[in-house]
């Protein structure tokens, strides 16, 4: 598995379990190791079984928060950069003299890029998880032992494993934002695992979107499109 295909399968089990209202502990760290009930469980996320049981991992351990954000509902690379794209153009309508949107959305990519951008935005999702705190090092060995249970691939594991373990460096992240495009797709993966209310991942936000050098306008944007789409899908 690719990491592109990875990360689709991740928003795809994202908007299945967000749309059910599941606790993200349930479906993650609740997996057995063997037998007919691991089966089963595992059968409930259906085709994005690994990367949902994945998804879980990250953000339910020790915190058992439900996926109810907006942005996860909407699904797959596709509709994150189709969000992206939407907020920066609204958002254009508005500014004067901003130049256009001139990269490439994810979803269009292929081989190599397509590789490299798609590992950008895991690696954004990762350390949003990360910014409220709650992943210390006895969830980090929980995490690692779950991706190693699910039959996770090498590299896609070498990397879960290595930025987990990595210092929490926004700027490091945003520094991979080659185009508006993925500067405004970054953003959106950093908002899937985050709930904004929550001062230390307000703080987080706010710290990438500045290294991403985003306009407030264009940040305020991108999360009412996350909003209005999850509030569209749930509806």
């Amino acid at each position: 598995m690719d990491t592109k295909t990875f990360m689709d399968q991740i928003l795809q089990a994202g908007r299945k379990l967000a749309t059910q209202g599941r606790d993200v502990t349930e479906q993650g760290l609740g997996i057995p190791e063997e037998g007919p009930e691991r089966d089963a469980a595992l059968s409930a996320l259906g085709k994005g079984a690994v990367a949902g049981g994945v998804l879980a991992l990250l953000l339910g351990t020790g915190s058992g928060r439900k996926l109810t954000g907006g942005v996860l509902k909407v699904g797959g690379l596709a509709a994150l950069s189709g969000l992206a794209y939407q907020a920066y153009r609204k958002w254009q309508g508005g500014e004067v003299g901003e130049p256009g949107y001139t990269g490439t959305p994810v979803d269009r990519l292929s081989g190599p890029e397509a590789e490299q951008r798609s590992r950008v935005l895991l690696k954004a999702m990762l350390a949003a998880a990360r910014s409220d705190g709650h992943i210390d090092a006895s969830e980090r060995e929980k995490i690692h032992e779950g991706i190693h249970r699910l039959g996770l691939e090498g590299q896609i594991v070498q990397l879960i494993d290595s930025e987990l373990g990595a210092p929490l460096d926004p700027a490091e992240i945003a520094r991979s934002a080659d185009s508006p495009e993925a500067a405004a797709e970054i953003y959106l993966a950093s908002l899937l695992v985050i709930v904004p209310d929550h001062p230390g991942e307000r703080r987080y936000l706010d710290d990438l979107a500045g290294h991403l050098k985003l306009a407030p306008s264009l940040v305020r944007e991108l999360e009412a499109q996350a909003r209005s789409s999850g509030e569209h899908v749930s509806g």
